[in-house]
């Protein structure tokens, strides 16, 4: 009977096991063959010597590394001196009697065991060679002992698992759907579900109360390091709830994750910040806390400015506002300011102003010639500055200012290590607006999505200024990054069809595509709530990862494609047929 490299321990010694799995390195000492043997849970010594067997030690002779064996032998403790305390079995080594060559394996298009730089599309193509590696199997191990407490803490908080699903309708939610034609509806089509928003809402109508599921996602929009094309969440929703008691219990989940998975006790409660906070300091509503950088209004002190910029910016409503960088002056260089003067166009901002505190309390550099003494002096004040530190200004739109040195504030933190390593930081971040104003698409679009509940206190304003209003909602921010959001929803049906008025969604769209909720909440919905958490973005987070590809077991590349199955492919013509699809050969730029 098998057993596990693991498994073993010193009790066992002199006891005879079976073992199977790989030959992850093969070493050959004349007399001695010495493999490390790898299974799924960990690896283990096989010693195969000439004078025990004979037969095993020639069959050993024609091993490699990836083969696949099962070796028969005895458990004994390594001599001294020579135990690999790297190893949970380090001290202990198997005796071989017997040998079998399961498989071969042909040379590798890379070496497992080695920190090389691969190339990516590579790993991605021989993805069952890369998953073997140490990092990437325990990343997986670890995703599925998360999922696994996932479901155990919510049973026993009387949740149901129920399954919505895959085929649905079509009713964008901010991205693109993934559209699947219908055979049998010729001309009409599925669409993979963004998030299963509807149907949960609907169990609430239905009297469940308490429902997750840990769920596949597909959204058909541009990718990078945190997205993917299909992505897994997890998804919950109770009825006659309030938002104190969804975050309540969000954070009952989290500290019991990190105490059983990663040992670290985080207390409970998590901080809150508002929405408007969130932006006017940290440029970001999902503010990295973990270090200052804090947004500093200006405005006030250059109202009365000589410098044309920034009095111009003022007279058309604009702000004005600084981070002060620590110690800067010693941090960069002239040529690294200059860089960031590019890297904040990148940000969207029109250039980078920019002064050096000096050692009697002075500006220098820069823009230091155009601030008088006294814009100087309460400048330094506001900001706490000091000798050796660099100020940076914008003054734009109250939007652009704020993404500007939001953003350059995290480049500031990550680039010049003023994060710690090993911190985890939690933050609520409440009080949306529940409506902005697109630019792109010139009219009211939804902030998180048009199911959620407007503030109590803000109904009025549907009327009189929806941008004003806010939202029930709340998002969940890890490190900097968003993690999870929800809110409580609009339960009843009136309301619901004015939202999507305000949404300038056409009574003729409003029934097509959500008819069917309207309906639902029509008879007796309850109020209900609920929230929902992106996990390979999470385990991406603890994992310290630097891309969700590291904790997917079958990711895609940037460009949504996958080298193992060579996906999406062609398809043969009779399929299209059957579908009632042709392929429109012309380049679509070419069309437009």
């Amino acid at each position: 009977m098998r057993t596990f490299c693991e498994a073993i321990k010193e009790s066992d010694m002199g006891k005879d096991f079976t073992f199977k799995g790989w030959v992850m390195h093969y070493r050959d000492h004349g007399g001695l063959i010495f493999i490390d043997l790898r299974d799924y849970s960990g690896i283990l010594q096989m010693v195969f010597d000439e004078n025990i067997d004979s037969k095993s030690f020639k069959t050993a002779k024609k091993l490699k590394n990836e083969y696949v064996v099962s070796v028969t032998g005895t458990v004994r403790r390594r001599p001294e001196g020579t135990e690999n305390r790297s190893l949970k079995t380090g001290s202990l080594e198997i005796i071989a009697k017997s040998v079998l060559i399961l498989n071969a394996c042909e040379a590798l298009p890379f070496q497992i065991d080695e920190e090389s730089e691969v190339n990516e599309f590579t790993r991605l193509k021989y993805r069952y060679i890369d998953l073997r590696s140490k990092r990437l199997k325990e990343n997986l191990i670890f995703r599925s002992r998360f999922t696994h407490l996932i479901r155990e803490f919510l049973n026993g908080k009387g949740f149901f698992d129920i399954e919505t699903p895959f085929l649905t309708k079509s009713t964008p939610e901010g991205s693109r759907d993934f559209l699947v034609p219908s055979r049998l509806n010729h001309g009409q089509f599925f669409a993979l579900p963004q998030s299963p928003q509807l149907f949960k809402q609907i169990l609430m109508v239905s009297g469940f109360e308490r429902y997750y599921q840990i769920v596949r996602c597909f959204r058909d929009e541009d990718l990078r390091a945190d997205r993917q094309p299909e992505f897994t969440q997890l998804d919950m929703e109770m009825s006659f709830v309030e938002t104190k008691e969804i975050i309540s219990l969000t954070e009952e989940l989290f500290i019991s994750i990190f105490k059983n998975l990663l040992n670290i006790s985080i207390e409970q409660s998590f901080k809150v910040m508002d929405y408007d906070n969130a932006m006017d300091k940290y440029g970001s509503d999902k503010p990295d806390t973990r270090f200052g950088l804090i947004l500093i209004d200006l405005t006030d002190i250059f109202k009365n400015s000589s410098f044309n910029l920034f009095k111009e910016n003022i007279q058309k409503g604009g702000i004005i506002k600084a981070i002060c960088l620590e110690n800067g002056a010693n941090l960069l260089s002239r040529k690294d300011i200059d860089e960031l003067l590019n890297i904040v166009k990148d940000f969207g901002g029109k250039g980078l102003a920019w002064t050096k505190v000096s050692q009697n309390n002075m500006l220098e550099g820069g823009i230091s010639k155009f601030v008088s003494g006294d814009e100087g002096n309460a400048l330094i004040a506001k900001l706490e500055a000091k000798n050796g530190d660099i100020i940076f200004y914008q003054s734009d739109s109250k939007k652009t200012v704020e993404n500007v040195l939001g953003r350059l504030r995290l480049y500031l933190a990550k680039n010049y290590g003023l994060i710690g390593e090993d911190n985890f930081n939690f933050l609520w971040v409440v009080n949306f607006p529940l409506f902005e104003y697109s630019e792109e698409e010139k009219k009211i679009v939804a902030v998180h999505h048009p199911f959620t509940s407007p503030a109590q206190k803000d109904l009025d304003l549907l009327e009189k200024n929806p941008l004003a209003a806010k939202s029930d909602s709340y998002d969940l921010v890890l490190n900097g990054e968003e993690i999870g959001g929800g809110s409580i929803r609009i339960h009843n049906s009136g309301l619901q069809r004015k939202i999507f008025e305000i949404l300038s969604v056409s009574p003729e769209d409003t029934k097509h595509k959500f008819g069917f909720l309207l309906d639902a909440l029509s008879f007796g919905a309850p109020p209900h709530g609920g929230i929902a958490f992106g996990l390979d973005r999470i385990l991406m987070i603890l994992r310290k990862e630097e891309s969700i590809r590291d904790v997917i077991a079958f990711p895609k590349t940037q460009k949504g494609y996958c080298p193992l199955s060579d996906a999406p492919s062609p398809v043969k013509e009779n399929q299209l047929r059957e579908l009632g699809i042709k392929i429109n050969q012309t380049p679509l730029k070419n069309i437009i």
